[in-house]
């Protein structure tokens, strides 16, 4: 009977976390983009205008989104968790409270009205190279 409850629950784990691995968990979760420890998934995702893309925080570090200001098109709104206006008060919150931060499971979300690409970061994880970009097409 043990071995019969070991290899039904590790038979479960090994399916669930192959679902990661072929797509599986992304449809069936609430989310465009995950965060993994020191990059974005998918790092690139092409949407409509008027499309709100959702980011979760699925790892164990906390992580930001934050809008390049020069790396938006001209005339679109910027964006940052924590709601910042701008880049840099985006950057100084971080760096004072860890403002705009997103902890494990907690989202944040942006629509996008402009067509054209934009290009985001994580401030806590920039100089590791995590980077994104959303492409907004008409």
């Amino acid at each position: 009977m043990e071995r019969r409850r070991y290899l039904a629950t590790a038979g479960t784990t090994v399916a669930l976390g192959l679902g990661g691995c072929l797509g599986l968990t992304r449809g069936e979760t609430n989310y465009d983009i995950g965060m993994r420890p020191s990059s974005f998934d998918p790092v690139e995702v092409t949407v409509s205008v008027g499309y709100k893309v959702v980011w979760e925080n699925t790892s164990s570090r906390a992580h930001t989104v934050t809008a390049y200001e020069g790396g938006i098109p001209e005339g679109a709104e910027f964006f940052a968790s924590g709601g910042y206006a701008d880049e840099e008060t985006a950057r100084r919150a971080w760096q004072n409270s860890l403002g705009g931060g997103l902890q494990t499971g907690e989202q944040f979300s942006h629509t996008f009205e402009v067509a054209g690409e934009y290009q985001y970061f994580c401030i806590p994880h920039e100089q590791g190279g995590m980077r994104g970009m959303i492409i907004v097409e008409e």
